[in-house]
């Protein structure tokens, strides 16, 4: 009786959380693909100096959030296990807490500092009023991700995020359009910042508070400790990871030239399609495997995370192999040296991504400080080979620095999850040889650049071919459960 309530059990989280999971990815993809789309329109209507500065930006953007709010939204993944009675609370309870660190912040930037910190990330008055209420808005939504995936909900959080970033795509176009019309030219930063910011803005606080009503308002310390005490060794990690994704562009703009930026951000847009789709990905089959954990049936997550591994490995392959296509689509001939920096741009974001795998367990088991240490590890790497290869070799030089950074991140986290854990989910040798693998392959694949595009073409139709037709069998599993 008991075997067969947990197998009917498991039966029941396996289609809950493929069905979920299923959703969440096509629907993320639909709605960060509209942002994605209007990348070519965005290139075409700014200077290729002004594309730089927008992406660079956007980098400290990134930098800023996750440090700001110390972090915790990440602790909701494992508090859903430790709170089950009180999720809703600890999520309200939490958020309060990172509002009132980045009040405090800003409060004090804002008295003493604001011409230094202005100055140093080398942005307007408009931009810094905007990065401030941005700060609070992208903050809210991280916890509101994180909280409907560990419910294995997707159709509140596909809805706010449809209503940010459609209005936001459409009216940044909208108002670059204008400024073009109008001769605005020098005001075009400004104007794509107020477009694409604005309802990315009126969407997080709207998150915020179904957030603090879904809780009661409820501001327990006791969820502050449990929130600070998991998140803070994650601050370093998550900002070393951000500073790993972000401090090329910064620093090639401070070193080289904001024309460059702009080139190499190109790039970094195409590396951007493997990125959406890895994070929706992940982002569902994270609560799967904690699930899994929390259960002790970790010996089933191997076999569809090698599936995973090799669907992401021949998207990767795919990008670099279209490379040339995709730069004069997305930026046109202005923009045409990024082409021989995808390979090793979307191949670390694999390796990025692969990494995840080892670091699961850290967390499940509230390792973090061991998370930390390891991404710090690599963040170190990646800043001193930047400087060095910069200056030494020229701006392309940083994707390769940054792809071999994140590989020495995925053999790092590999290494430390053994040691600290003592136990795997997926097999640590295997891992390295499908990430070496998959690197040989993407960069012998930039000499097919040289060869007319039918060559090109015709290889990797014959090689889709060969994946759908060894796919086949896993993606009609995934059809029987989503019929069901």
């Amino acid at each position: 009786m008991n075997e067969n309530t947990n197998k009917t059990s498991k039966k029941d989280l396996n289609r809950k959380a493929t069905i979920a999971g299923i959703f969440y990815i096509l629907m993320q993809l639909l709605v960060r693909g509209v942002s994605f789309l209007a990348t070519p329109i965005y290139s075409r209507l700014v200077s290729t100096a002004q594309y730089g500065e927008l992406r660079t930006y956007e980098s400290w953007l990134l930098i800023l959030v996750p440090v700001l709010s110390l972090s915790m939204y990440r602790s909701v993944s494992r508090a859903k296990y430790d709170f089950r009675d009180d999720f809703e609370k600890y999520v309200s309870s939490t958020l309060s807490l990172s509002y009132l660190v980045i009040a405090v912040f800003y409060l004090l930037v804002s008295i003493f500092f604001r011409k230094i910190f202005i100055g140093f990330i080398e942005i307007d008055d408009l931009m810094y009023v905007f990065m401030i209420l941005y700060t609070f808005s992208y903050t809210s939504v991280m916890y509101f991700q994180t909280r409907e995936a560990h419910m294995l909900r997707y159709k509140r959080s596909v809805i706010l995020s449809s209503l940010m970033m459609i209005p936001a795509t459409l009216l940044s176009i909208a108002l670059l359009y204008w400024g073009n019309r109008k001769g605005l030219y020098d005001s075009l930063v400004d104007l794509r910042v107020i477009g694409y910011y604005t309802p990315q803005i009126i969407g997080g606080l709207l998150a915020a508070y179904i957030m603090c009503k879904d809780g009661d308002f409820s501001r327990d310390r006791k969820y502050w400790h449990y929130a600070v005490t998991y998140s803070l060794p994650l601050i370093p990690e998550t900002l070393s990871i951000q500073i790993m994704n972000q401090a090329d562009k910064i620093m090639i703009r401070k070193m080289v030239s904001s024309e460059v930026t702009g080139i190499f951000s190109l790039a970094t847009t195409v590396s951007f399609i493997i990125w959406i789709i890895e994070d929706a990905v992940w982002h569902s089959f994270m609560p799967w495997l904690f699930e899994k954990l929390d259960r002790n049936e970790a010996e089933e997550i191997q076999k569809p995370w090698d599936f995973i591994t090799y669907l992401f490995g021949y998207i990767s392959w795919a990008l670099v192999i279209l490379g040339p296509e995709l730069v004069l689509i997305l930026g046109g001939s202005r923009y045409k040296e990024a082409v021989y920096l995808i390979a090793p741009m979307v191949t670390g974001t694999l390796f990025r991504f692969f990494s995840n795998c080892f670091t699961s367990i850290e967390r499940y088991q509230k390792k973090t400080l061991y998370c930390a240490l390891g991404t710090m590890a690599a963040m170190l790497i990646n800043m001193a080979l930047n400087l060095f290869c910069i200056a030494k070799f020229g701006y392309r030089s940083a994707a390769y620095t940054t792809a071999f950074s994140y590989l020495m991140l995925l053999v790092i986290q590999g290494v430390l999850e053994k040691k600290v854990c003592g136990s795997r989910c997926v097999s640590f040798k295997k891992m390295v040889f499908i990430s070496l693998l998959f690197w040989a392959i993407n960069q012998l694949s930039v000499l097919s650049y040289s060869l007319p595009y039918v060559y090109r073409y015709i290889v990797f139709l014959v090689v889709s071919v060969l994946v759908l037709w060894k796919l086949y069998p896993e993606v009609m599993k995934v059809y029987k459960e989503l019929k069901k």
